[in-house]
């Protein structure tokens, strides 16, 4: 049986709309600006991104699509 504080792999993908999505960005925007935490609920987990996270923007383009990725990494606190 896996530990309550042991994390489980996940690759989580939401949508919005871009009113919430503007939100949400500005509010990253603040918290990078400010050397503050950022935290943010995904697919009903809460998760805590320090203010020494690697920001990355990755751009993919394959036959018939386009993407572009801001990407946040931050090593995982082992408990």
């Amino acid at each position: 049986m896996a530990s309550r504080n042991r994390k489980t792999k996940r690759d989580v993908e939401k949508g919005y709309p871009a009113k919430q999505f503007v939100a949400k960005l500005r509010r990253l925007a603040d918290c990078i600006e400010q050397g503050e935490v950022f935290r943010i609920q995904v697919a009903g987990e809460r998760v805590t991104v320090p203010p020494n996270a690697i920001i990355s923007v990755e751009y993919e383009r394959e036959e018939g699509s386009e993407e572009i990725e801001f990407q946040i990494k931050w090593p995982s606190l082992k408990k």
